[in-house]
C-alpha cells in the first residue's frame, strides 16, 4: 500500500472506530490499529491478518508468548510490545472491575478476568486469590506453572502463603490448555486436600475455578466443595 493510500486507510479506520466503537472493527483491524505505532508508515493489515491466522483469535494472539509473536514474519520488537500492551490493558481493566470491593459479589467479572488471563495459556497455570474477612482481595498470585496437563500443587505451601498474608479465604483458579474445563480426578483430590488443610487454620476455600477455552467450571457449583 503506497504512502498516501496507507495514510488514507488509517484515517478511515480510525474514523470508523471513533464513530462506531469496537463493534465497528473486525478482530484483525483491532490488531492493525495497535500496530500503527510500531509501523508508522507501513501497511499493518497483512501482518494483523497473519497474526489472527497463526494464533486463531484475537485473544490467543495477544496472549501469546513474546517469543512466539516474534517468530511471526514481520513482527519486530516494537510490534510485539504493541500487541502485548493490549493484553496488559485488558488484564488491568478486568482485574480492577473484578477485584475492587467484595470479590464474591463481582463473580461474573472475576470469571471474565480469569478467562482473559488464563484461557489461552499453553501450559497449566495455578493461581490463588487471597481474600480478607470481607472478601476483598489481598493478593492475586500465580503459585505454580506446569506442563500441558499437570501443575504440581502443594497444600502446605498454599496454607503457608495464606497465613503469611493473613487471608481469611482463598479462591483457587487453574486452566486446562486442552480447552475442556471439566475437573479431572487429580483436580478433585487436590482440591479436597487444600480445603482440609486450610480449614485446620481457619481459612475457607470459597471455590476452585477451572478455566478453558470452551468455558469454565466451578467446584462449588458442581457440588464438589
Amino acid at each position: 500500500m503506497a504512502g498516501d493510500d496507507a495514510k488514507g486507510h488509517r484515517a478511515r479506520l480510525r474514523e470508523r472506530f471513533l464513530n462506531g466503537g469496537a463493534d465497528a472493527l473486525h478482530d484483525y483491524e483491532i490488531l492493525e490499529m495497535a500496530l500503527f505505532a510500531a509501523n508508522p508508515r507501513g501497511d499493518t493489515k497483512p501482518l494483523a491478518k497473519r497474526l489472527i491466522k497463526q494464533f486463531g483469535s484475537l485473544n490467543a494472539a495477544v496472549s501469546a508468548d513474546p517469543a512466539r509473536l516474534g517468530a511471526v514474519d514481520g513482527m519486530g520488537e516494537a510490534s510485539v510490545a504493541a500487541v502485548k500492551l493490549i493484553q496488559v490493558a485488558a488484564h488491568r481493566m478486568l482485574r480492577s472491575v473484578a477485584m475492587d470491593g467484595d470479590v464474591i459479589s463481582s463473580w461474573q467479572a472475576l470469571i471474565d478476568y480469569c478467562r482473559v488471563a488464563m484461557a489461552d495459556e499453553r501450559t497449566e497455570q495455578f493461581r490463588i486469590l487471597f481474600l480478607d474477612v470481607k472478601n476483598r482481595l489481598i493478593a492475586d498470585e500465580v503459585q505454580q506453572r506446569g506442563t500441558v496437563d499437570h501443575t504440581p500443587v502443594y497444600p502446605r505451601e498454599v496454607v503457608k502463603r495464606a497465613l503469611e498474608l493473613h487471608a481469611s479465604a482463598i479462591i483457587m483458579v487453574h486452566n486446562h490448555p486442552s480447552g475442556d474445563p471439566t475437573p479431572s480426578r487429580a483436580d478433585i483430590a487436590m482440591t479436597k486436600q487444600v480445603r482440609d488443610a486450610a480449614a485446620t487454620v481457619g481459612v475457607d476455600l470459597h471455590d476452585h475455578l477451572v478455566i478453558g477455552r470452551a468455558g469454565h467450571e466451578s467446584f462449588r457449583s458442581l457440588g464438589l466443595l
